[in-house]
């Protein structure tokens, strides 16, 4: 009977829950787009009337991101005529572009109703204006219009080149990388490479730190989109920053820089390189993560290393890395025929990702390591064996590229030509010779960068300059005092 009483109470108690509940779900307020909308103005705003240029602005691109899946371009056009008024040449110009965009019926995201719309009256402040300008673009990519997109983005450049205002400057570099994406995309970029450049002088000329970094990361993607790596490292050499406000768009920097090393032979700047962008890299930036892992794979195979297997199956980066786990295989052990299957098999994929030609380059450091591996299992095996264990088409080719791998070190081995077969040398004792001591080197020098980036990475608070006054002030008082009293002390010793 006690139990049953128990429950009554118990049950009670949930249903009064579950009403509250239910009384505190239905006094929660949805608060719609244009709502969030008006209150990225008042932020914007606020941070002009601060003359803030960067951490207000960029919670702006936030929210705007936040809120990017529930915008329409119903939603954006009530704001255009809510914020710009009709005068205004930006307000016909973004909503006769926008007006392209397939009208959508299934997306219902509160906003105000056209019939309640107040049209702006007076002229907005220029943040406002490229603000309509980027939720425009943002809106034509989403839905793939990239002409108008294009268009667009074009008259936003012209736009924003009126004003010089620092705190344009995040808004900014955001229309510049959706203005290069937008001509990308609709395979004019080469057409805008000029533009580009003009803007990056721009950008030095005003102080824009944002505005340089993007544009010098876009002018890089255009030249290698085009293999201009020349133009690519001339340009990087002489306009590189030392340091940059974006760690985004530094390690897109680093990305780039270690794709231009690696076609220029020079792979350990380029494993350096790469290794310091998938580190500064975001962690959710999984796309970014994985294009870069791809290049280091690649990079580090060039260089006789072959990353472990526990690198390439990470759950975010395995449907991406699965290629190129097959292609460090073939690698490892050493298999030429294995290796032209893959590389032949995947030849668009490496193509896509940019790395044909240095997988090409691999063929040599296959037949490496599987003459170390012929060399470490036999003592004395024929060169007929070599050439089939290696795939090669015939003895005499075995035999000039084992006397290649013994003239440049690869192999401890002997070639004795009258009878046709490759004897080996007993192994050295590796601590004998200087590989411990660079292995060391190099996990040494990779621990202090590490340090000293960390170190130049911390921000100290200020220290007031009236504080300094005021301590210089109570020093002098404080010394004078201490003469007075010497004085005094003289005196009456007198």
């Amino acid at each position: 009977m006690g139990k049953e009483v128990e429950m009554g109470e118990a049950s009670a108690e949930a249903a009064m829950d579950v009403d509250n509940k239910g009384k505190d779900a239905s006094s929660i307020k949805v608060i719609s787009v244009q709502e969030r909308l008006a209150a990225n103005v008042q932020l914007i705003e606020k941070a002009v009337k601060q003359k803030e240029t960067r951490t207000l602005f960029s919670k702006l691109i936030r929210i705007t991101q936040a809120i990017r899946k529930e915008l329409s371009a119903h939603d954006v056009q009530v704001f255009v005529r809510s914020t710009l008024p009709t005068s205004l040449a930006s307000s016909a110009a973004i909503v006769e572009h926008l007006q392209q965009v397939p009208a959508t019926t299934t997306k219902d995201n509160g906003s105000a109703d056209t019939a309640e719309l107040v049209l702006a009256t007076s002229d907005p402040l220029p943040e406002v204006e490229i603000y309509a300008y980027y939720l425009a673009l943002l809106i034509l990519i989403d839905n793939k219009q990239w002409p108008a997109a294009r268009s667009l983005s074009s008259l936003t450049i012209d736009r924003l080149t009126t004003f010089n205002r620092r705190t344009l400057d995040v808004l900014g570099s955001r229309i510049f990388f959706y203005y290069s994406y937008a001509a990308e995309k609709s395979g004019a970029l080469a057409e805008i490479r000029s533009s580009l450049l003009a803007l990056h002088r721009s950008a030095v000329l005003h102080h824009d730190d944002i505005g340089q970094e993007t544009l010098l990361n876009l002018l890089l993607r255009n030249y290698l989109a085009f293999n201009l790596y020349d133009q690519a490292e001339a340009l990087r050499a002489k306009a590189q920053r030392d340091t940059y406000r974006s760690s985004h768009q530094h390690s897109r920097l680093l990305f780039y820089q270690g794709q231009i090393r690696a076609v220029r032979l020079e792979y350990s700047d380029a494993r350096d390189a790469l290794t310091q962008a998938l580190r500064k890299a975001p962690a959710p930036a999984h796309g970014f993560r994985a294009t870069v892992t791809k290049w280091l794979v690649v990079v580090r195979l060039l260089l006789g290393e072959v990353p472990d297997r526990a690198e390439l199956v990470a759950p975010e980066l395995h449907g991406a890395l699965g290629v190129y786990l097959d292609l460090a295989a073939t690698v490892r052990a050493g298999d030429l025929s294995a290796f032209a299957s893959v590389a032949s098999r995947h030849v668009s994929t490496f193509k896509a990702d940019g790395t044909v030609h240095l997988v090409s380059r691999l063929r040599a450091n296959v037949i490496r390591a599987g003459l170390r591996r012929i060399a470490a299992a036999y003592s004395r095996i024929s060169l007929a064996d070599v050439a089939a264990k290696l795939g090669l088409a015939s003895t005499e080719d075995a035999e000039f590229v084992v006397a290649k791998s013994i003239r440049d070190g690869g192999i401890s081995a002997m070639i004795d030509h009258d009878n046709g077969i490759v004897v080996a040398a007993a192994g050295a004792d590796v601590y004998s010779t200087d590989e411990p001591l660079a292995a060391f080197h190099a996990r040494i020098a990779f621990c202090m960068d590490v340090r000293n980036e960390a170190q130049r990475a911390m921000r100290y608070q200020m220290r007031p300059q009236h504080h300094s006054f005021e301590e210089a002030n109570e020093a002098r008082e404080k010394q004078e005092q201490e003469l007075t009293a010497m004085l005094e002390e003289d005196d009456a010793d007198f």
